[in-house]
This record gives C-alpha cells, sequence and structure tokens, in this order.
C-alpha cells in the first residue's frame, strides 16, 4: 500500500456481528454439548442463555458429575461431539488436570462441569438467574 493509499475502514453493526444464524449454531452447540453431557450421565444439565446479559458468550451449559474419572469423561464425551459434530476444538479448557470443576470454553458456548460441592458453593445458576433459563430434554436434542 502506498502513502497515498488510505486503509480502507468498514462500519460494521452490531445487528452483523451477531445474526440470528449465530444464535441458532450457539444454540445447536450447547444442545449438543448437554447431551454429550447427559451420554456420560451427568446430571441437573442447565443451559442458561446468556446473550442478552453478557458480551462473554452466548450460552451456559452447567452440568454436575459425582466423580473426578465421570467429569474427565464428561469433558471427554463434550469435546469428541463438538469436534465430530461442528468440527470445532475448544479455544480454551481449565481445570481438566485437578477435576473438580472443569470450564471448556468454545466462544459462543462456555461449558462448566462441577462436582456437586464446587457447583453448590458457585452457584452459577443464581448468579446468572437474569439470564434466560433453556429446558433440556432427550427430546430437545431430536433435531441435532
Amino acid at each position: 500500500m502506498s502513502q497515498s493509499e488510505s486503509p480502507q475502514v468498514q462500519n460494521i453493526t452490531i445487528e452483523e456481528l451477531s445474526s440470528p444464524d449465530d444464535y441458532e449454531t450457539s444454540e445447536q452447540i450447547a444442545y449438543a454439548i448437554a447431551e454429550a453431557a447427559d451420554d456420560k450421565k451427568a446430571q441437573d444439565i442447565v443451559l442458561l442463555k446468556v446473550a442478552e446479559v453478557s458480551y462473554l458468550t452466548d450460552y451456559f451449559v452447567v452440568v454436575t458429575g459425582f466423580s473426578k474419572p465421570q467429569l474427565r469423561a464428561i469433558c471427554d464425551s463434550i469435546e469428541q461431539k463438538v469436534a465430530e459434530n461442528f468440527k470445532r476444538e475448544p479455544i480454551r479448557i481449565e481445570g481438566k488436570t485437578d477435576g473438580r470443576w472443569v470450564l471448556i470454553d468454545y466462544g459462543e458456548v462456555i461449558v462448566h462441569v462441577f462436582l456437586p460441592e464446587e457447583r453448590e458453593f458457585y452457584n452459577l445458576e443464581a448468579f446468572w438467574g437474569h439470564a434466560d433459563r433453556v429446558d433440556y430434554g432427550i427430546e430437545s436434542t431430536m433435531n441435532l
């Protein structure tokens, strides 16, 4: 680029950055994650649609496992299902070696896999109580 040329500045609106298609994809990923967790017998599966109240992500998926090996199995199942169905790898994974609270970050969906004591202590559902709570059930995932 010569000195006389100036870079082109493109104005992009928030609506263009967050299209309804983005929400559909994040919702599909969230349900696939919930299904993968359910496959490994996770309990108390909750999807929180936080897109309207936070810029961090579109969804939180919060699940409980009852042992460190089960938490690892739940996480492995989630990673495998998202990779197979959406060709996506996590941006970051935290806590998998300790295994009491594992966070898997896919950008538009963040997964929290807890042991019961940690889930009760951190109580993310109460902290994000103003977010829409999305029902998860086997019948909800039949379209994936």
